[in-house]
C-alpha cells in the first residue's frame, strides 16, 4: 500500500494535494493527497478521531487548510465558500427542510435553479420512484422513518448536480436492514447519475459495498490502496480480520 497516493487518472474530478490541517500547534491531517476519478466513489476508512471528518470538511471548504492545493475538474476551489465548490455534504442526520414534504425536499434545488414545474416533477417522480417512496410524496419530515429520511436527503444532494458528494457516515445511525439498504441504494444511484463522491466509514463491509477507491487514514496520514485485490489482502485494511470474525462465528453456530 502506498501512502497519500492515489491510482493516476487522466482527469480527476477531485485532487487533493498535499492538504495539511491543524488546530493550534495539533496537527489534523498532514500532507494529505488523493484522486477521485469521475463516478467513482473514494471510501476513506480509519478511527474515530483520526481525521476523516476533518478531510470532508476542508474539501468542503469548512475548515481552513494550512497548506497544499485542492482542485475540481482543474480548479482550485480553495479561495471559494464553501457554497460555490460544487459539494453537497451528507452526514447521519438528514436535515430535511420540515415546512416541506418529501417532494418539495427532492425537488429544492432545481426550484432554486428556476428550472419549470415540469421539469421539476419529472426529476423528483424519477427519484421518487428509484428510492421507493412514491407513496410518501406529500408526507413531512416528521411522518418518516430514519431510512426515510435519508433516502430523501440522498434524493435532494443529487439533484443539487454536485460535482463531489462528501458523505461523513451516513448510515451509521440506520438499523442493520435499513443500512443495508441504503448501501445498495447509494450503489445503484451513484452509477445511474454518474456521482463521484468521497464516502468515510468506519464499517469495513460497508466500504467494500459502496467502494470503488479504498484509503485508510491513521494520525491524520492518508494510505490509499492501488486497486481492490490490494485493499483486500493489505494487512493493514482489517479485511482479514472481519473475514476470520465471521468465519468464527459461522464455525460456532454450526458446533452440535
Amino acid at each position: 500500500m502506498s501512502t497519500s497516493e492515489c491510482p493516476q487518472s487522466h482527469s480527476p474530478v477531485l485532487h487533493v494535494q498535499n492538504v495539511s490541517v491543524s488546530l493550534g500547534q495539533q496537527p489534523i491531517l498532514r500532507d494529505v493527497t488523493l484522486s477521485v476519478p469521475q463516478g467513482k466513489t473514494l471510501v476513506v476508512l480509519g478511527e474515530s478521531g483520526c481525521g476523516k471528518t476533518t478531510l470532508l470538511r476542508a474539501i468542503a471548504g469548512l475548515v481552513p487548510i494550512h497548506a497544499g492545493s485542492i482542485q475540481v475538474h482543474g480548479h482550485d476551489i480553495r479561495p471559494l465558500p464553501p457554497q460555490s465548490r460544487g459539494t453537497v455534504c451528507l452526514d447521519q442526520e438528514p436535515l430535511l427542510f420540515e415546512h416541506l414534504n418529501v417532494s418539495e425536499n427532492i425537488g429544492f434545488a432545481p426550484q432554486l435553479r428556476g428550472e419549470s414545474h415540469a421539469a421539476i416533477e419529472s426529476q423528483v417522480n424519477d427519484l421518487l420512484s428509484a428510492i421507493d417512496l412514491v407513496p410518501h410524496a406529500n408526507k413531512r419530515h416528521s411522518q418518516l422513518s430514519g431510512g426515510q429520511r435519508q433516502r430523501v436527503a440522498f434524493a435532494r444532494a443529487i439533484l443539487a448536480h454536485p460535482q463531489v458528494l462528501l458523505l461523513d457516515e451516513p448510515f451509521g445511525s440506520l438499523d442493520g436492514r435499513n443500512r443495508q439498504q441504503m448501501q445498495q441504494l447509494f450503489r445503484s444511484l451513484v452509477q445511474r447519475y454518474t456521482l463521484t463522491s468521497v464516502f468515510v466509514t468506519h464499517d469495513i463491509r460497508e466500504a467494500l459495498v459502496v467502494g470503488d477507491l479504498f484509503a485508510r487514514m491513521s494520525h491524520g496520514v492518508l494510505s490509499v490502496s492501488p486497486s481492490r485485490q490490494a485493499f483486500i489482502e493489505d494487512p493493514d485494511s482489517g479485511v482479514a480480520s472481519e473475514v476470520q470474525f465471521w468465519s468464527n462465528i459461522e464455525s460456532d453456530e454450526n458446533l452440535p
